[in-house]
């Protein structure tokens, strides 16, 4: 079975950013086969996120199955005017249905936020983000890999150093002796580096307000 749908799925056409923009300026004025071209191309996208829990053959359609009714949940919430690309909205409703199926086959045994699931994901990391809304994700994960962009942008020290502080948790003290500058020039790169980044995440931060 797993193999007859990955042949199908082969045979998806990709759609370029404009055709795709056009299926949902059309399918917006109630086209329905914009609507059906739409959802056959991000078939795709519902396999490789259920893909990624690593289950066996029969669970893993199931999961697929789920993905693919968060997919059409997230086509009637989705505003393509507001500048977020179909995916990135998508992919949390669609996850989210895979984690509800998850947690309903898990059902059986006693719950705890310490326990994981049949995916191997702690309950308390699969419910920490219920609060948001889809855009909201959406958005988040839009401004985080915008800011992974402008990180890998900087100059090497300065790279070196944000990386250390703020994503390994090492102190300016640690990061000083181990690229062998005084704790003052780290300071400066780090505020300078982060000065940067400020500014090559202004506009988009900007958009994001007023969307």
């Amino acid at each position: 079975m797993l193999k007859e749908y990955l042949a199908e799925l082969q045979k998806t056409p990709l759609l370029s950013r404009e055709e795709e923009a056009a299926l949902w300026q059309r399918y917006a004025g109630g086209d329905q086969q914009a609507y059906n071209t739409l959802m056959t191309s991000y078939q795709p996208l519902v396999f490789k996120t259920a893909a990624g829990f690593k289950l066996p053959e029969q669970q893993l359609m199931e999961l697929v199955q789920e993905g693919m009714l968060g997919l059409l949940e997230a086509a009637e919430r989705y505003d393509y005017t507001r500048g977020i690309a179909f995916s990135v909205f998508a992919v949390h409703r669609i996850r989210g249905r895979m984690l509800d199926f998850l947690q309903r086959e898990d059902s059986g045994s006693s719950f705890s936020l310490d326990d994981t699931n049949s995916a191997g994901i702690a309950w308390a990391d699969v419910l920490a983000a219920g609060g948001r809304t889809p855009f909201e994700e959406a958005e988040l994960s839009m401004l985080a890999d915008r800011v992974t962009q402008a990180l890998h942008r900087l100059p090497d020290k300065e790279q070196q150093v944000l990386t250390g502080i703020y994503l390994e948790d090492r102190s300016a003290a640690d990061m000083a002796d181990s690229i062998h500058v005084s704790l003052a020039h780290i300071y400066r790169l780090q505020k300078r580096g982060v000065k940067r980044i400020r500014g090559m995440l202004s506009h988009f931060i900007a958009d994001l307000k007023r969307s």
